[in-house]
């Protein structure tokens, strides 16, 4: 069966890692949760044991549902005596999207009848309805017109776990607090003897989640007590009675050899209060040490708690400590740099970081003293206040340099204010709230690393370095002269070495430096074994050449097909570092996608568009990730419309304008078809840039060729042009020829390509080519 594990967004690819190392037979990734194919036993086995599920469907109907009476149909034609016992008390949760059905409530009551007047027919008694308790928990999904019914397995929301007694302002889900765990890599982090710290810890969610997890809690175990979750007939109860046999077992020996390694600290007493409270439900009220504190005098010194056997304090990891081995573990080591495997196209991407306690130690090849974990305050209620951040963040430093942090902040600006280096930030639903989780490995500044010698390099790979090096020495001048800090260092300058690395140097201080290598594919008649070698002495080349680990080298291959480059996504990692061009902060995303979100080639047109927009209207036509809307905006253009098809770009772009403190209705950003939208709008614009793809198909729009709808595409543009207003025209498809004739008739063209090619692309100066066209006046 392929059944439905649900869960916050941003959580969907641990959720996945966690299912598969529970035995579930396959799972891939969807919006907020995961489809999983297994049997009715690892579908039950999830509800015990998921950290990270909310919900767990189990379907029993599908069905075309075009409008309510098909929705009603549907239902009916369902065997419902074979799913509900006699006097059954049911509810229905509802999510509906599209035209026809459009009120969930309204959708769960159509159920409810259907349910209810099929079971009256055929036995003469209908169900109760408890919204609170039901027997059994139905769900209903209905998207794109097509319906899933399912039981839910779970029979409540997941995320309670049992033990929460009391809860704070803005209390944090327990699913939510895992994946913190998690992504910190907690279990991992305890296994080599190591502590945890949640210097805000409010009601003492993540300490006590920390807690369970490292002691083989099953998350199910306390929710459903001796009652099975459901009273759904097919339900295995035989096989949930051995679950929990094996839970109770498994808790039983986990609590027993749990250290004493978790501190909690608040500003708040009454916060402290509850969090006693819920840790004596929890039965973690003798390993987990509270105190309150304003965060802002954290320090080994006056932190509380004792460790390994009750005769070591905080204060004392300033020496060293027993390790569950019987050896010593340096308190100043620094945390192991864990760095994930970079995707390529080639190959499988290596799952990240196991979701199950039984791969706690996996990672741990070094001494990391502690995590630190934190909700800090972010949401209006709480009013999020920088300063506050940046005080975490610098007490952090002072007191647990040595340490690792997984902190989960209102948005980046905030993450950003603690001053920590982030190895990932990754972004995550707290309820409708989306936050910002940053991951360092290490809380301190980096140490400096012990002078590795150098590799000795294959004469190929030597011959690739010495090009490199002469490249920069060539760009060097250039780069410095204007600031220039992501290009292009290398394009297929040797034959034998196709591919092309473009350098990123992030916006922060210090700033790391990430190279992205675009192989283009090698011809057919060279062997697979040829084209490697080459391709790994280009790497070791590139990564002598610039000192970067291989962590930070993004490698795909480009391949040319029927109307250009193949475009799609490789991963959804959701990795994102963030550069600067010119005066603008530009988010990229070396690892998911072919393109990284900024097309280097275009810098200087980007560049003229800010010197241009003073107190113009910008239109950014087939915007992508809204990069020039980003500089006409900090150019001080009066107002930007921003026109893509894509609401996975339109929101890059919206998150490139934030980054730069910029948004409101002064920047207006529309999911459309650039035609269509173009032809049907009325509003004139001053500066209007428009760069289309070679060719696209798209569900929510015709195919779109660029040879073959140009005119059309400039004629309805130029339309839009105020008086005195300019169009920038570009596109890179190599076999392009502007129809000048027609386009005439409508428009000035000036051929500005040549102005538009920067230093690092002139090796190849057909990257793209450009056209400033102005309206023509009317006699």
């Amino acid at each position: 069966m392929r059944y439905f594990a649900s869960c916050g967004k941003g959580l969907e690819y641990l959720l996945v890692d966690e299912l598969v190392a529970l035995g579930c037979g396959h799972a891939t990734a969807a919006v907020a949760g995961a489809n999983v194919a297994g049997d009715l036993a690892q579908a039950q086995r999830a509800v015990m044991w998921s950290r990270l599920a909310s919900r767990v469907l189990w379907p029993v109907a599908e069905f075309d549902c075009p409008d309510e009476q098909a929705l009603y149909a549907g239902v009916a034609a369902v065997d419902w005596t074979a799913h509900l016992p006699p006097h059954a008390a049911i509810t229905v949760d509802a999510h509906v999207g599209g035209s026809a059905i459009t009120h969930a409530q309204y959708a769960a009551q159509r159920v409810k009848d259907a349910i209810v007047d099929t079971l009256r027919a055929a036995t003469g008694t209908r169900p109760d309805v408890d919204l609170h308790a039901p027997d059994v928990r139905l769900s209903l999904v209905i998207r794109k017109g097509r319906a899933v019914l399912s039981i839910d397995l779970s029979g409540a929301p997941m995320h309670r776990r049992g033990w929460r007694r009391k809860q704070g302002e803005a209390p944090l889900k327990e699913n939510l607090a895992a994946a913190v765990l998690l992504r910190g890599r907690w279990p991992a982090v305890y296994a080599a003897g190591g502590a945890l710290l949640d210097p805000m810890c409010g009601s003492g969610t993540l300490l006590i989640e920390g807690a369970l997890m490292v002691a083989d809690v099953a998350p199910g175990l306390m929710r459903h007590g001796d009652e099975a979750p459901t009273r759904w007939p097919g339900f295995d109860a035989a096989a949930w009675a051995d679950l929990r046999v094996d839970a109770i077992r498994r808790e039983a020996e986990g609590r027993a050899a749990l250290r004493r390694a978790f501190v909690g600290r608040d500003i708040d007493r009454q916060a402290i209060r509850a969090a006693r409270d819920n840790a004596i439900d929890a039965g973690l009220v003798d390993v987990i040490d509270f105190d309150v504190g304003d965060v802002r005098s954290l320090d080994p010194a006056a932190m509380p708690g004792r460790w390994g056997d009750g005769a070591e304090r905080m204060a004392g990891y300033g020496a060293s400590r027993p390790a569950r081995d019987g050896g010593d573990i340096a308190a100043s080591a620094p945390c192991p740099d864990h760095a994930d495997v970079l995707l390529s196209p080639v190959q499988a991407p290596p799952r990240e970081e196991a979701a199950s306690g039984a791969q706690a130690g996996e990672g741990a090849d070094g001494a990391c003293p502690g995590l630190v974990v934190c909700n800090p305050p972010y949401d209006a209620r709480l009013a999020a206040d920088p300063a506050l951040y940046r005080a975490l963040g610098d007490a952090l430093r002072r007191a647990v340099p040595d340490w690792s942090a997984s902190l989960l902040c209102g948005d980046e600006p905030l993450a950003r204010a603690t001053g920590l280096r982030a190895r990932k930030t990754y972004r995550v639903f707290n309820g409708a709230i989306e936050t910002v989780l940053l991951v360092a490995d290490r809380i301190g500044p980096a140490q400096r690393a012990e002078p590795v010698a150098p590799v000795a390099l294959t004469p190929g790979a030597e011959m690739v370095a010495n090009r490199l090096r002469k490249n920069l020495r060539r760009l060097k001048a250039w780069r410095e002269r204007e600031g220039v800090t992501c290009f292009r260092a290398y394009d297929a300058d040797l034959p034998e070495y196709a591919a092309a690395i473009d350098v990123y140097a992030t916006d922060e201080s210090p700033p790391r430096t990430f190279l992205h290598v675009q192989e283009y594919a090698a011809p057919a008649e060279i062997p697979e074994a040829t084209t490697r070698g080459r391709r790994n002495e280009l790497l070791s080349a590139a990564r002598e050449v610039f000192a970067v680990p291989r962590e930070h080298v993004a490698l795909k291959t480009r391949e040319r097909g029927k109307g250009g480059s193949k475009y799609g996504q490789f991963d959804q990692r959701g990795e994102f570092v963030t550069v600067r061009e010119g005066e603008a902060r530009l988010r990229v995303n070396l690892f998911d996608y072919l393109d990284t979100g900024l097309f280097l080639d275009h810098r200087p047109l980007r560049l003229r568009i800010f010197e241009e927009a003073r107190d113009a209207r910008f239109l950014n036509l087939f915007a992508y990730t809204g990069a020039a809307t980003v500089h006409a905006a900090l150019g001080g253009a009066r107002t930007t419309t921003t026109v893509d098809l894509s609401a996975t770009y339109l929101q890059w772009c919206a998150d490139n304008l934030q980054e730069n403190g910029l948004g409101g209705a002064r920047h207006r950003l529309v999911q459309a078809d650039a035609i269509a939208w173009l032809e049907a709008d009325t509003g004139q614009y001053d500066l209007v840039f428009c760069d289309p793809p070679t060719f696209s198909n798209s569900k929510r729009a015709s195919d779109f060729d660029v040879q073959a709808a140009h005119v059309r595409l400039l004629r309805a543009a130029v339309a839009r042009l105020a008086p005195g207003g300019v169009l920038y025209f570009s596109n890179n498809f190599r076999r392009f020829r502007l129809d000048e004739a027609q386009v005439a008739q409508f428009a000035g063209v000036e051929d500005i390509s040549a102005h538009t090619i920067p230093p690092d692309f002139e090796r190849n100066p057909r990257i793209h080519r450009c056209w400033r066209l102005t309206p023509r006046q009317r006699p």
